[in-house]
């Protein structure tokens, strides 16, 4: 057995407030002057401010939305891409007590009027260009989302003109921000009171909305120590490869770093390998923060060693699993480990790899100290034993959990009850305390009286040297009757033979798991942050097939 982690203790105060946290907290010490953040944008060149800039735009920020009306409480819509512009909505919000509602730049404008009808948002920020391509559907719509009174805009340099339909309030964020002389104080928010909405995939095809405490950014804080592997001697330089949209880089790429006074290196443009590697040597990035694809990317189409990008010293994933053919190949090039967590909407990255233990291929890592995470039989509700699967819960009184989902009381009953949050995530302990995460029930393909994890599966096909990504799921071939097949892409300029991945796939699984079939395909239906619906995965979409 390993070294146990030592005991964590919570100190949550009675009042804090994210935006002031990120902030202002850094005035008047020697982080005042230190770059907070910077932008690399493909159109727009490099920007940068720092943490006294931001508590300064910040403030504006919030009060600019004082003097339109808005109040403690009220949600503000957010559609931007990265940029600096998003730090000082998503903050300066909360700063006075709104609700900050991030979201994606891939949404269309009917999916951006659903959401601003759901949150009942009084204010929406968005740039100028993706205005003048919504304008017209948000104010078809004014009458299912009559909340939304003003509409922020930035980036008016990128057009000529932008659309002000009437009855909404429409103006320029730069220069509403300039016209603010004077600033009250930020709100005196409890830690308990509601800070952010992220809207996740809901069962009932619309998304569910997440509501969040301002202690979630307390509640992440073992991250910073058992996973970020932050450097007390160095000023550490943030690359972070994702959106801010999404809750794991708003976590990893914004609250976190600025609540610590770290800088955060963020991009806006095409993704490309090669661009990473530039980045980090410019701003000499010392921890990258990416997903598996990015990391395969940087294998695949560079040549790129350790040697390359010197000033790095952490790697960091999330948001699927990393292959082990990955990690061995990174390892190989680069001499250094990628470190995983798992994490979702409702409770960011509490499952982490960590440089105190050693990374066991295919495991999710440990629990961070401070959250108490049991796996559940949740009939009984009594703990399972090791090596056998239990659903993933977490006590209902940790910092980092969500409050409720939004507008859906039944739904955070089902979820949130008898003194724990039920994730609806399955996974089992082995005999050293490592987590092995298998997915949700309704992921766990039951074939022939056997259950079987997709994760080990597509563990093992990723692995293939002729595999760029892949899904496991069940076919059902007549009722009630599943088999376990595979849908594959392989990568750039490789042509597969179905009939040899089956046979892959009987030399390294169980009977019971080897596939029964295995599908070629181009791509997979995919969420807009890039997650694969499994649900929505069948033999339309194959090129080719196999079968035995």
């Amino acid at each position: 057995m390993f070294t146990q982690f030592p005991q964590w203790v919570w100190n949550i105060p009675g009042y804090f407030n994210i935006g002031v946290a990120c902030t202002d907290t850094h005035l008047n010490t020697s982080r005042a002057d230190i770059v907070a953040m910077i932008v690399e944008d493909d159109a727009l060149g490099t920007s940068s401010i720092t943490f006294a800039e931001l508590a300064q735009r910040t403030d504006q920020f919030a009060q600019v939305l004082r003097n339109l009306g808005v109040k403690v409480g009220d949600r503000v819509l957010i559609r931007l891409p990265n940029s600096l512009d998003y730090p000082i909505a998503f903050l300066g919000a909360m700063k006075m007590g709104a609700i900050s509602v991030p979201t994606s730049t891939l949404l269309t404008a009917e999916e951006v009027a659903y959401l601003a009808k759901d949150s009942g948002a009084t204010v929406l920020v968005t740039d100028a260009a993706a205005w003048n391509v919504m304008a017209d559907e948000i104010t078809k719509n004014t009458a299912d989302i009559a909340n939304l009174k003003h509409v922020l805009v930035t980036q008016l340099e990128s057009v000529s003109e932008f659309k002000s339909p009437a009855g909404l309030n429409v103006q320029g964020l730069e220069d509403s921000i300039l016209d603010i002389q004077q600033v009250e104080p930020a709100h005196a928010t409890k830690a308990d009171d509601p800070a952010y909405l992220v809207y996740t995939s809901g069962t009932t095809g619309y998304p569910k909305g997440v509501l969040h405490a301002h202690r979630a950014l307390l509640g992440r804080q073992p991250a910073a120590q058992y996973w970020f592997n932050y450097s007390e001697q160095i000023q550490d330089r943030i690359m972070h490869s994702g959106k801010f949209n999404w809750t794991y880089v708003l976590g990893t790429g914004l609250m976190d770093p600025l609540y610590l006074g770290k800088t955060v290196i963020v991009h806006e443009g095409k993704n490309d390998a090669q661009k990473w590697l530039d980045l980090i040597n410019k701003h000499q990035a010392t921890i990258f923060i990416g997903v598996p694809t990015i990391y395969r990317q940087l294998l695949q189409k560079t040549t790129a060693t350790q040697a390359d990008i010197p000033s790095l010293r952490h790697y960091m994933s999330a948001g699927e699993h990393l292959s082990d053919e990955v990690l061995e190949q990174w390892r190989t090039r680069f001499g250094l480990d990628i470190y995983e967590a798992v994490g979702m909407s409702e409770f960011s990255y509490y499952l982490s790899q960590s440089k105190y233990r050693p990374i066991r291929p295919g495991s999710a890592g440990f629990p961070q100290p401070g959250h108490d995470v049991q796996l559940l039989n949740p009939e009984t509700l009594q703990p399972v034993p090791v090596g056998e699967e239990g659903m993933i819960c977490v006590k209902d009184t940790d910092p980092g959990l969500f409050l409720r989902y939004w507008n859906l009381d039944e739904e955070t009953a089902k979820y949130k009850h008898d003194g724990y949050f039920f994730s609806g995530d399955y996974a089992k302990y082995d005999a050293d305390g490592y987590i092995w995460f298998l997915g949700r029930k309704d992921d766990i393909i039951k074939s022939f009286g056997y259950r079987v994890s997709p994760y080990e599966i597509e563990r093992v096909y990723k692995g293939h040297p002729a595999v760029a990504d892949c899904a496991a799921v069940g076919e059902e071939i007549e009722k009630d009757k599943l088999l376990v097949v595979i849908y594959v892409i392989p990568k750039a300029d490789i042509t597969v033979n179905p009939d040899e991945l089956l046979a892959y796939g009987k030399q390294h699984l169980a009977a019971y798991k080897s596939p029964k079939t295995v599908y070629v395909a181009k791509d997979f239906p995919r969420t807009k942050n890039g997650k694969i619906l499994r649900k929505d995965i069948s033999p339309t979409i194959a090129t080719a097939k196999s079968s035995r």
